[in-house]
């Protein structure tokens, strides 16, 4: 095991398939000579050159076409697009064409492409800079899309992603970058669209993933101290979605409660919510709670931001509602 950044886990991973398959190249607007808005890609276009590490115009739709055309001739194109709100730029792309191949041409062409692509808020980065639009991608058949909440993951799925077949949304939250974590050594390949329990737990579970996992944990850690037993589960691929693996967890708990950074409605949390109605509500001893973000664009302020934003002030409300609700006693 070696502790490292979230960050220098992609960074690593990166390396390690460039080196190890030469039909994989990284494509994007300033991840070459300027290693990247968030240096991601720091130090890969002098160790691989400008063939496999290639900078691009300022046109998102440009090169993710770009890409999309050489991944269905054969090479594996990894996409850095430098915030999640500009793939709005290539949604055409992506949606209409990355995604349907396959289906639409019987199987005979495969579109092994992966696009990295960061998001959320708390970075004053402002409405239009700071959205979570994970649910838009995972409503699409074709498209895979994984959300990993911690360094280890996010080097087992990204090295997933890059020698998957499908089309892939990399999703990474800004706020997990400068997070530390134990990664294991040596080559590491997750399943996508395998959720993990990341804490186990008996009173009530709650389901998040990315940033929300991280938030969840702390949260779970501080009420332990009071005798009440919260397990966490973490999602970490939206499609595919692992749904028996919270259900399962949901039976054992018999109390749920949803945590995500994105809005309540019509949310990834709302699809979880359902799930566990329609699956596994004669288990339930109180409804399924969500707690979610305000439904505004996101403030520049930074006051206003974190009050937009979901908390684990407020996730730790709700779990004690939940568990009220239930009649719940220590």
């Amino acid at each position: 095991m070696t502790e490292l950044t979230y960050r220098q886990a992609l960074n690593d991973t990166l390396r390690a398939e460039l080196t190890r398959d030469e039909n994989v190249y990284l494509i994007g607007e300033e991840i070459g000579v300027f290693e990247g808005s968030y240096k991601i890609t720091a130090g890969l276009l002098k160790e691989f050159g400008p063939k496999r590490v290639v900078d691009t115009p300022i046109s998102e739709e440009g090169f993710t076409g770009v890409a999309i055309g050489s991944a269905m001739l054969g090479l594996r194109p990894v996409v850095e697009i430098m915030t999640l709100n500009f793939s709005l730029i290539a949604i055409d792309q992506i949606v209409n064409h990355a995604a349907k191949m396959y289906g639409m041409f019987g199987g005979r062409v495969k579109v092994p492409l992966v696009i990295r692509t960061p998001g959320g808020g708390g970075q004053q980065l402002a409405a239009t800079h700071s959205q979570n639009l994970e649910v838009w991608y995972a409503h699409i058949p074709g498209l895979k899309v994984v959300a990993p909440s911690n360094p280890a993951d996010a080097k087992a799925l990204l090295t997933a992603a890059i020698r998957d077949d499908d089309p892939v949304l990399f999703l990474e939250n800004l706020g997990l970058y400068n997070t530390k974590g134990d990664v294991p050594d040596g080559e590491q390949v997750a399943e996508i669209g395998r959720a993990a329990i990341a804490r186990e737990g008996t009173d009530l579970t709650v389901v998040s993933y990315s940033r929300g996992v991280v938030t969840a944990l702390e949260v779970a850690e501080q009420l332990a101290g009071e005798g009440i037993s919260i397990e966490v589960v973490d999602l970490r691929s939206l499609r595919p979605l692992d749904r028996v693996t919270f259900c399962e967890s949901v039976k054992k708990t018999s109390r749920a409660v949803v945590f995500e950074d994105d809005m309540l409605s019509y949310g990834v949390g709302a699809e979880i919510s359902a799930t566990i109605g329609e699956a596994v509500f004669d288990w339930l001893d109180a409804p399924v709670r969500r707690v979610a973000a305000a439904e505004v664009p996101l403030p520049y302020a930074k006051p206003l931001e974190l009050a937009a934003m979901p908390d684990a002030a407020a996730l730790t409300k709700v779990i004690r509602e939940t568990l009220a609700a239930s009649g719940y006693r220590k």
